[in-house]
């Protein structure tokens, strides 16, 4: 158990849940800490990693096991060791999904944007159009009217393509506007974001990781275990929040949005403990060379730059 009382709130937090989510925690691991260095890890040190969250040997091989199945990770197996790594699936589905992470903050936007008309799409493949568009960020505007401030048509054009539904979608490019948040576009956002729920995930996670952040300053020397368990449900928690978040332009968000605050709470943390944090994985994972390999230079640039 920690000596600081808020990080041993949010382990027990995490352990309360029915089920535990061990299989995303872990995927939280690899993305954050475990990609840096490489990929690869033995199993055992991962199991000995995340005795501290309460997960037992059994559940994490469970959850290995069904990453596996699912092509995020693959085995290796040298004598009698398991070495697990990121397939090359896996590995583009975090750079796509932890990018947004560690971004330095929310791109400028001219003000154009992108339609997706789906009147001609069966009931059917159209619900699965609108699920995987809004992945991406589209909102609802109408029934059959999905639209989004910021877009990658390739994205677009890949997903349609997947869902066989290019052919019977159309989609639609704005030019940029001179007004970029109108009284009725702001209402109409609020509406088709559902912005307010997403305000309350934020306001939580900002409750959540306020007082840990007061204690890690308090602290004469933060212990090295508790800043890699810190970053551990730190990222997890917020990784979860940007999966729900469109990441719309400042433009159209309330001028108290919320998610600063907790974009701005995450990153000061986050290099406030990320270095004692990577001295503990560097006791605590080996591959089968031995210690982890050292971070590159990508890492430093997370968040905006880690000093």
């Amino acid at each position: 158990m920690s000596s600081l009382a808020p990080l041993n709130h949010l382990i027990k937090r995490f352990q309360e849940q029915t089920p535990i989510r061990a299989s995303s925690l872990i995927i939280t691991l690899y993305g954050d800490a475990i990609e840096p260095h490489g990929g690869t890890v033995w199993l055992g040190s991962l199991i000995q990693l995340l005795e501290p969250m309460g997960i037992n040997e059994r559940l994490i091989r469970t959850s290995i096991f069904r990453l596996s199945k699912e092509g995020w990770l693959s085995a290796e197996k040298v004598g009698r060791r398991s070495y697990y790594s990121l397939t090359l699936t896996g590995r583009r589905r975090f750079d796509k999904a932890f990018k947004r992470v560690y971004s330095a903050g929310v791109p400028a936007w001219d003000g154009a944007w992108c339609l997706v008309m789906l009147s001609q799409l069966s009931v059917e493949l159209r619900k699965q159009v609108r699920e995987e568009l809004e992945w991406q960020g589209f909102g609802a505007m109408s029934p059959v009217l999905l639209a989004c401030p910021r877009s990658d048509r390739a994205d677009i054009n890949a997903t349609l393509a997947e869902l066989g539904a290019q052919e019977d979608t159309i989609v639609f490019e704005t030019t940029p506007q001179d007004v970029l948040g109108s009284r009725a576009l702001r209402l109409q956002v609020r509406e088709s974001w559902n912005i307010d729920e997403l305000a309350a995930h934020y306001s939580e996670f900002i409750q959540l990781f306020r007082p840990l952040w007061q204690a890690l300053r308090e602290q004469e020397q933060l212990q090295p275990q508790d800043c890699f368990l810190a970053r551990l449900l730190l990222i997890h928690e917020y990784r979860k929040l940007l999966l729900r978040d469109p990441q719309l332009p400042d433009e159209l968000l309330p001028g108290d949005w919320e998610g600063r605050a907790a974009r701005q709470l995450c990153r000061n943390i986050y290099r406030l403990i990320q270095a004692r944090a990577e001295e503990w994985l560097a006791t605590a994972l080996e591959n089968a060379d031995g210690p982890l390999p050292d971070v590159g230079e990508s890492y430093y640039r997370r968040f905006g730059g880690l000093v």
